[in-house]
C-alpha cells in the first residue's frame, strides 16, 4: 500500500478531548504541571550550566567587567521574556492542532485553514522546520551531558587528572540512555517531574545564594544595560548574542509538547517555577562574578557551597539525563508525525507501553541519534566547543513556527494582512537576529546541523517527490474501479468464496493487485473490499469517524479508514468497527492483497538519476506494510508489479 500523502482527505475534524489521548482528562492538573517540569522544561534547564559561561567568554575582555556582566545578565533576562514567555507561552501556544503542537501539527493546521494555493509554500516549512529539529536531537544530549559532567573538573577532593575521564563518563551516561529507550521510559518518566523540580528549586536556591554577593546585579532587570552592552561591544556584541541565545535552547518544547500536558499546567509550571528560578539563577551567577571576577571560567559550579558539592552534581547530571530523555522522545514523536503525514518512508515504530499510547520506540531513529552524539562528543570533545554548534538548529526551527503563525493568525484567526504580517515581523526579527549570530558559528561548529537539517530536507523531499511520481504513473495506467465493475458484469470471472481486501492509497482506481488477481488467478472473491488509509490534518481521530463505506455495487464496497497524525494505523481494529455500519467478516477468513511495485530508476523522466537511486533505496528499507499496518502476516498475499520513477 502506497504511503499516506500529505494532502490526504481530512478524515475528521470533530475529535473529542476524552479521545485525543491528551493526560488532562486522567490526570489532576498540578500532577500534570509536575510532569510538564521533567519533559518540557529539561533542556532550558540545564542552559545555565553553561549559557552564562559562553557569553562572558566572548564578551570584550574576557567578560569580568561590570558592564558585561550586567549586560549579559539583562539580554538572558529578556531573552527568556521575549522568546519564551511572549512568543511561545502568550501566542504560539493558542495555535493549536485539536490540542497539538509543534512544527508538522502547525504545518498541518496552516495547510487546512489556508487557500490551497499556498499549501507546497507551507510543506517546504514544515519539512525544514523537522529537519532542524532532529539537528537539536543530535546535540542536546551531547552538550547537556557533557556541561554536568565538566563539574567533576572542580569538584572537591577530585584529583585533576579526573577531568580526562569526563569524556568516558558522559559516553557511557548516552549510551545507557538509548540502549535503555526499547524497554519504555514509562516507568522512568514519573520521577522525570519531581527530579527536574527538585533541580529548578536548587537553581532558586543557588541564585539567591549569591545575589548578595552584589546587590547592583538587580540592575541588570533594565533592558537599558543589554542594549548598551551591544552596542560597547560593536560587531563583537552580535557574536555574543549566539551565546545568549543558549539560555532559550529549548523553548520550542513549550509548544511541540503541548498534547501532552495541555497549556494551563506548561504555562503554570514556566510562570510559578521555571522562569524565577532560571532569572535568579542567573542574577546569581552574575552577583558571583561581580564580586570575583576569576568564576567567569565557570559560574555555575562556583556557585555551589563545598558541602553541597557532589549532591548538586549529581542533581544536574540527572536534570541533564531526563534532558536528553525528552528531546530523544520528541525525536520518536516528530518521526512518527513525519511517517504519517508522508514525509517519510514507513519505520518500525514499535509501542513500549500498553496503557500509554505516546510511549513509542523508533529503532532506527535511536541508532541514528545514538550515532551521532557519540560522533559529537569525539568531534567537539567539550561542551564549549558544542556550544558553538547549539543554537542554530533551534534558531531555525523557531523561525519557521514565526513564518507557519501568518497563517494561522490571517487564515484560522481570520486577521487583516497587515496583523498578521505585524506579528510574524515581530517575532522573525528577533528570530533572524539570533539566526544571523548563531551563523557567524558556522566554521566553529554550527555547520553541522545545517548539513545534517539540508539531508534530511533532500530525503523528505526526495521522498514525498518519489511517491508523487509513483501514485501519478499508477493514475494513468489503471482503470477506474466503477469502469472495471462494469466490465466484470459483463464478463464474469469464477468466483471464490470469501472476502478480499485490496489495499490502496487511491479508492477511485482498481488496485495494482486486483488487476494482477484478475489477469493472473482469473478469479474474484464474492466479497471484495478496496481499502484505504488516510491521514487527517487533526491529531487523532474518533473511533466515530474512524471508518467510512462507500458501496460500488453487490461486488466492491470502498473502505476508508482515517487516523491522526498523531496515531498509530491499526487496520483489523480499525476495520473491527465495521460492523456498527452492517459490513461483517471474519479477519482470520480473509485474504489481504498488497501490490508490491519494483521500482526502476530512469534518467529520461521524473527525477534526476541520484534522486530516483536515494528513492528506491528508500523504498527497500521502509517497513514491511503488513508490520506497519497491523496485519496478520498469514492473511497477507503480495502481488509485485516493476515501474519507474
Amino acid at each position: 500500500m502506497a504511503d499516506p500523502s500529505i494532502d490526504a482527505q481530512k478524515a475528521s475534524e470533530d475529535t473529542s478531548q476524552s479521545q485525543n489521548g491528551h493526560g488532562s482528562q486522567k490526570e489532576g492538573f498540578w500532577a500534570l504541571a509536575l510532569g510538564s517540569v521533567g519533559v518540557v522544561f529539561g533542556d532550558i534547564g540545564t542552559s545555565p550550566l553553561y549559557a552564562m559561561r559562553e557569553a562572558l567568554g566572548h564578551s570584550r575582555g574576557g567578560g569580568g567587567g561590570e558592564m558585561a556582566v550586567l549586560g549579559v545578565v539583562s539580554l538572558i533576562t529578556w531573552a527568556l521574556i521575549l522568546i519564551v514567555t511572549i512568543k511561545y507561552v502568550v501566542f504560539l501556544m493558542r495555535a493549536d492542532n485539536k490540542g497539538e503542537g509543534g512544527t508538522l501539527a502547525l504545518m498541518a493546521l496552516a495547510q487546512r485553514v489556508s487557500p490551497g494555493g499556498r499549501s507546497r509554500i507551507i510543506f517546504f516549512l514544515g519539512v525544514l522546520g523537522a529537519a532542524l529539529f532532529y539537528g537539536d536531537g543530535i546535540i542536546t544530549p551531547a552538550v547537556s551531558v557533557l556541561g554536568a559532567v565538566e563539574g567533576l573538573r572542580d569538584a572537591p577532593g577530585v584529583p585533576a587528572r579526573a577531568g580526562d575521564l569526563v569524556l568516558p563518563i558522559s559516553a557511557f551516561i548516552l549510551i545507557c540512555l538509548f540502549l535503555v529507550q526499547s524497554r519504555g521510559t514509562a516507568s522512568m518518566a514519573r520521577f522525570f517531574g519531581p527530579i527536574t523540580a527538585v533541580w529548578f528549586l536548587t537553581l532558586a536556591g543557588l541564585g539567591l545564594l549569591h545575589i548578595s554577593d552584589d546587590f547592583s546585579i538587580l540592575r541588570a532587570v533594565s533592558p537599558h544595560y543589554g542594549v548598551m552592552f551591544l552596542i560597547d561591544n560593536g560587531f563583537l556584541g552580535f557574536i555574543i548574542l549566539g551565546s545568549v541565545f543558549l539560555a532559550v535552547t529549548g523553548a520550542e518544547a513549550l509548544y511541540a509538547d503541548m498534547g501532552h500536558f495541555g497549556k494551563g499546567p506548561i504555562r503554570v509550571a514556566w510562570l510559578g517555577l521555571c522562569l524565577p528560578a532560571l532569572v535568579l539563577n542567573y542574577f546569581g551567577q552574575g552577583a558571583l562574578v561581580l564580586a570575583h571576577p576569576e568564576s567567569r571560567a565557570n559560574p555555575f559550579f562556583d556557585m555551589i557551597p563545598e558541602v553541597a558539592y557532589w549532591p548538586v552534581l549529581l542533581l544536574a547530571t540527572l536534570a541533564a539525563i531526563i534532558a536528553s530523555q525528552a528531546v530523544i522522545t520528541g525525536a520518536f514523536s516528530m518521526t512518527q508525525q513525519a511517517v504519517s503525514l508522508g514525509l517519510f518512508p514507513r519505520i518500525d515504530i514499535r509501542r513500549t507501553s500498553e496503557t500509554q499510547a505516546g510511549q513509542i520506540y523508533v529503532p532506527q531513529v535511536n541508532t541514528f541519534l545514538l550515532v551521532g552524539v557519540l560522533v559529537l562528543l569525539v568531534m567537539f570533545r567539550t561542551s564549549s566547543n558544542l556550544a558553538s554548534a547549539y543554537g542554530i538548529a533551534v534558531t531555525g526551527s523557531m523561525f519557521v513556527d514565526t513564518l507557519l503563525f501568518f497563517y494561522i493568525v490571517r487564515y484560522m484567526w481570520k486577521r487583516p494582512v497587515w496583523q498578521a504580517a505585524g506579528a510574524s515581523l515581530a517575532f522573525g526579527a528577533l528570530d533572524v537576529v539570533f539566526i544571523t549570530s548563531n551563523l557567524l558559528k558556522f566554521f566553529d561548529g554550527a555547520w553541522l546541523p545545517l548539513v545534517l537539517g539540508a539531508a534530511l530536507v533532500v530525503i523528505m523531499w526526495t521522498w514525498t517527490r518519489g511517491a508523487q511520481i509513483l501514485t501519478d504513473k499508477t493514475r494513468r495506467d489503471s482503470v477506474s474501479l466503477t469502469e472495471l465493475a462494469d466490465i466484470l458484469k459483463a464478463r464474469a470471472p469464477h468466483r471464490a468464496p470469501g472476502t478480499a481486501i485490496f489495499l490502496t492509497s487511491d479508492p477511485d482506481t482498481a488496485p495494482v493487485a486486483l488487476m494482477h488477481n484478475l489477469k493472473h488467478n482469473k478469479v474474484l472473491h464474492e466479497k471484495n473490499i478496496i481499502l484505504s488509509v488516510h491521514t487527517a490534518e487533526t491529531p487523532r481521530v474518533s473511533d466515530d469517524n474512524r471508518v467510512r463505506i462507500e458501496p460500488v455495487n453487490e461486488d466492491f464496497k470502498k473502505v476508508i479508514i482515517g487516523y491522526g497524525f498523531m496515531e498509530q494505523p491499526n487496520v483489523p481494529k480499525a476495520l473491527g468497527l465495521c460492523r456498527k455500519q452492517g459490513l461483517k467478516f471474519d479477519i482470520m477468513a480473509t485474504s489481504f492483497f498488497l501490490g508490491r511495485r519494483s521500482v526502476v530508476p530512469s534518467a529520461q523522466s521524473g527525477m534526476p538519476l541520484w534522486q530516483d537511486k536515494l528513492f528506491i533505496f528508500l523504498m527497500k528499507n521502509a517497513a514491511n506494510p503488513t508490520d506497519f499496518y497491523k496485519i496478520p502476516p498469514g492473511r497477507v498475499v503480495e502481488m509485485g508489479t516493476q515501474v519507474t520513477v
